[in-house]
């Protein structure tokens, strides 16, 4: 078989079959990427590119909200808030971790996020009795790096530069006892998870080595170790686990995974770790409280605003939302990702070190510690630089050029990183120095001295890379650097060919939790829910009692309802959230209050019904079989981490139908309890009900008729204010407010703590029957107040820790008895 024959998709195929991602790839690429028809593309280590649907969706985004700074309170600024705490939320998804263990700080890359690290880190200089910090890092590894002992070697600390081998010949060593436990000098290690210039992957595991001190150099010093894993380059095309490889600190930049937006990073920091981080400089929205005129700061307690000087580019950040939807909607996950850029890449390597010149001599001089044998030790990342006939090198410079005329687009020089540069290509540190003096400077064209190379020539792939990329790359250097006739060594092609990658059955690939992509975070506010309420109204108030089951929409009339393990069965288990996945609240959109959502117990269903819309269903307990395809996410309510799955397709193109935007139906996971719910209190389980005061709605509502109407139907406006407030439980009472002062509520047989006062939004002013704003009840709540905006109080299931929770029905007509504090 000759090279042409070689360099067709077929025989791509028998090497690999991990190619695109299901359906129609090419179609795909012409939709989202028509921009680059012609042009060959392979720099993606660099820069990788973004799809049109990115941007379109990105500008809708931003052309139909109102996004304001997110260090005010405004409706817009809350919107920003929201939205960003969402991005954090699915940045920390992707990497398969949590806000318990890591923060998101936003920066303007990776080397923002490096030279951060490097200015907070507590270096500590060598005193009596004691050794200095040591600042280590792989030889292999990003210029941003390297210089970051420009700041740590003037605070006292001791660089040490390690070669790859040497971390690997540490392996057996371990720990000392005695007196090194006692040590907490601090010190850094830094390891790229991928070098950038040749693509090789280290291992991830060696993390938990240097923490644990098994690792040279962290086994022959004392002290308290800190990792740093640089996964810029890593994160382009490979999934990251941080539960298996817990970092302390690790910088990315988001333009290498979305291509959009560029100048935006973080640093996501382990939150063990983030306490021994000190900065100097304090900027806006980072200070919970500092003095002008004395020298007096303390610094924010949350780790993204301490770190975040002034107001971060929030319009960017949004636009990291529509990023990580992008890569859902095209490849499903990143391990898709792995698999075809891997593929492309292996095969490429495979040709261009088997190609040969007429006289047998090969073309190319592979930069690889490996032979493209699995994804878990190689990126998509080859590096080489072409020979001719005689073996001369032919500069980097020539290739690039000529790469051009083709419109090929590579990359050469030394890739900001020298140390592999110097490693591969055989440079002394004297030939630097001697290369510097003849003229030669990073990043310019001078690719040979005295016939040596200063650099190399860099393909890269991404995951909208096609075998027409590397085919036409094939051909370009078989056409322009190649001595007829071209041949191929195919003895060494066969061996290539039997080093077949390491299954993921093996245990040799790392364990990845996969999400089928969309996370879903929104803003600790009321969300679309469903609620339980019990009302005990007065008869001159109100009709015969009834039990109503309350949401964001209007109520369903129901005279009991069963008690779950957290509660009201079915109590507050759904939202709506809008594209970005923030909470949609009726203060958001009124139109929600138009949803009528019902709940069919025996068919175990929850129906949504409109005017206008036909009506739909969902499930109302998960069915693995009914949702094989739901997307886990994790979202915030009132302040607690909640983990919820999306609702469907179905439930998500009716609503948005309905609502007039892109918006989707999601649900809390029926095996996950809130931290909120599930904290114990002096011994008490806690399960939190809102209870409402009749005596407060008339008190309330009667001036507000008084003042602004001539007459009023009390019956109408009562109902109204309560379809308004939304409470579980509502009750007559004698004095308004006098809730103010109970510690307990018996209903019934149940006991309940009073756990709070429940503080009103601007949701109470949304008319359930229309969706019409107003300012009432509001404004009278607030004047009869005096400016306090509380209205009824939140309480908590009283029951002995441990015990089995409530079951049974809670009904209409119980008695109510409340207990005042003890004062």
């Amino acid at each position: 078989m000759d090279f042409h024959q070689l360099c067709t998709f077929e025989t791509f195929q028998q090497l690999w079959s991990h190619y695109g991602y299901g359906g129609n790839f090419r179609d795909v690429i012409e939709q989202e990427f028509a921009r680059i028809k012609g042009t060959t593309y392979l720099d993606h280590a660099a820069a990788t590119l973004y799809p049109e649907s990115l941007v379109r969706d990105y500008c809708r985004d931003i052309t139909g909200n109102v996004y304001g700074n997110p260090h005010s309170h405004s409706p817009s600024s809350s919107l920003t808030h929201d939205t960003m705490e969402r991005v954090r939320y699915r940045v920390l998804q992707h990497f398969n971790t949590t806000p318990e263990e890591y923060s998101v700080v936003f920066t303007s890359g990776s080397t923002a996020a490096l030279k951060l690290v490097a200015e907070s880190f507590p270096w500590r200089r060598r005193a009596e009795g004691g050794a200095a910090s040591l600042f280590c890092y792989l030889t292999d590894s990003h210029t941003s790096v390297v210089g970051m002992r420009g700041l740590a070697s003037p605070r006292g600390a001791v660089a040490l530069p390690v070669l790859p081998q040497e971390l690997r010949c540490g392996a057996e060593g371990g720990a000392q006892g005695g007196d090194d436990a006692a040590c907490q000098t601090p010190h850094l290690f830094c390891y790229p998870a991928q070098s950038n210039f040749s693509g090789r992957k280290y291992p991830l595991g060696q993390v938990r080595g240097i923490q644990a001190r098994r690792l040279y150099p962290a086994c022959e010093r004392p002290g308290r170790w800190f990792v740093l894993l640089d996964a810029a380059s890593y994160v382009s095309c490979s999934p990251l686990n941080l539960r298996d490889c817990p970092a302390d600190f690790i910088p990315i930049s988001f333009y290498k995974m979305f291509g959009f937006p560029t100048g935006l990073g973080a640093l996501l920091v382990r939150n063990d770790a983030a306490s021994v981080l000190r900065k100097s400089y304090f900027g806006g929205g980072t200070a919970a409280a500092y003095l002008s005129g004395e020298d007096y700061y303390v610094p924010a307690a949350n780790v993204a605003d301490r770190f975040e000087d002034g107001t971060v580019s929030f319009l960017d950040i949004i636009a990291i939302n529509h990023g990580f939807e992008s890569l859902r909607r095209i490849t499903g996950s990143m391990h898709n990702i792995q698999q075809h850029t891997f593929g492309l890449a292996r095969y490429t390597y495979m040709l261009l070190s088997s190609l040969c010149h007429g006289n047998g001599k090969p073309v190319a001089r592979v930069y690889t510690e490996g032979q493209f044998e699995s994804s878990v030790t190689q990126g998509a990342i080859l590096n080489f630089n072409l020979v001719d006939s005689h073996g001369q090198i032919i500069g980097y410079s020539q290739v690039d050029r000529m790469a051009s005329l083709y419109d090929i687009h590579v990359r050469t020089g030394c890739f900001c990183n020298t140390g592999a540069c110097q490693f591969f290509l055989g440079i002394s540190g004297q030939q630097m120095r001697k290369n510097l003096q003849a003229g030669h400077v990073c990043g310019d064209s001078m690719d040979l001295v005295d016939g040596q190379p200063t650099g190399s020539v860099r393909v890269s792939f991404g995951y909208m890379s096609t075998f027409e990329d590397c085919q036409k790359f094939l051909k370009f250097v078989a056409e322009c650097f190649v001595e007829k006739p071209v041949t191929v060594d195919h003895a060494r092609l066969q061996r290539l060919k039997t080093a077949t990658a390491p299954s993921e059955d093996s245990g040799e690939y790392p364990s990845i939790k996969q999400t089928n992509g969309g996370v879903y975070e929104h803003s600790p506010k009321s969300s679309f829910s469903l609620s339980l309420s019990l009302l005990f109204l007065p008869s001159f108030l109100a009709p015969p009692v009834l039990m109503r089951l309350r949401s964001s929409a209007l109520s369903m009339q129901v005279h009991d309802w069963p008690l779950g393990p957290q509660g009201l069965l079915y109590d507050r288990g759904w939202m709506v959230v809008n594209g970005n996945g923030v909470c949609l609240s009726q203060k958001r959109e009124p139109r929600l209050c138009l949803v009528r959502p019902q709940v069919r117990l025996s068919s175990n269903r929850l129906l949504l019904q409109a005017s206008g819309m036909n009506t739909i269903s969902v499930p109302l307990k998960d069915d693995a079989q009914l949702h094989t395809d739901e997307r886990v996410c994790q979202s915030k309510v009132c302040g607690d981490r909640v983990e919820t799955v999306d609702c469907g397709d179905e439930a998500a193109s009716w609503l948005s139908d309905f609502l007039g935007q892109p918006c989707r139906l999601i649900r809390q996971r029926p095996d996950f309890t809130r931290e909120m719910r599930k904290k114990p209190v002096g011994g008490i389980s806690i399960h939190t009900f809102h209870l409402l005061r009749g005596a407060i709605l008339g008190f309330l509502w009667f001036p507000y008729c008084n003042r602004y109407t001539s007459s009023c139907n009390p019956l109408l406006d009562t109902q109204s204010v309560i379809s308004r407030f939304r409470a579980n439980l509502v009750i007559a009472g004698e004095e308004p407010f006098e809730e103010d002062n109970w510690s307990h509520l018996i209903i019934g047989s149940t006991r309940f703590v009073v756990a709070g006062q429940c503080g009103r939004c601007h949701m109470v002013g949304v008319d359930q029957e229309t969706g019409a704003k107003t300012k009432e009840p509001l404004l009278s709540l607030t004047a009869h107040r005096k400016g306090k905006v509380t209205f009824g109080v939140y309480l908590t299931h009283e029951r002995p820790e441990g015990s089995p929770p409530a079951s049974g029905l809670l009904s209409v007509g119980s008695a109510v008895r409340p207990e005042p504090h003890s004062t």
